[in-house]
């Protein structure tokens, strides 16, 4: 784990090769998407058709700023935890055992 920055800087971490196939409901509704953005996509014409993607192309968009904020929020917040665990000494106490 000593390598882990320049492990994470070659790509060789991805933290989001995840799989939904322990999540049974949420690949269902991964399903559902699917299948609803492919039958409408055939089924649209025209400028419906293209309202359509232009939709599903703005939730892409919005969704993958959404993600990437989260991952950032919580990524800043471990490295919080580990700043304020390993390098904070603050505490709402005074050591008395120190005088």
């Amino acid at each position: 784990m000593g390598k882990f920055i320049e492990e994470f800087y070659y790509g060789n971490i991805d933290p989001q090769a995840r799989s939904t196939k322990q999540n049974k409901a949420v690949q269902k509704q991964m399903e559902v998407l699917m299948l609803n953005e492919e039958f409408l996509t055939e089924a649209l014409s025209g400028e419906n058709k293209k309202k359509f993607l232009d939709f599903v192309n703005a939730w892409s968009v919005v969704n993958g700023e959404s993600n990437l904020d989260s991952f950032m929020m919580g990524f800043r917040l471990g490295a919080n935890f580990t700043y304020d665990t390993f390098v904070a000494i603050d505490t709402p106490f005074q050591d008395l055992l120190k005088e």
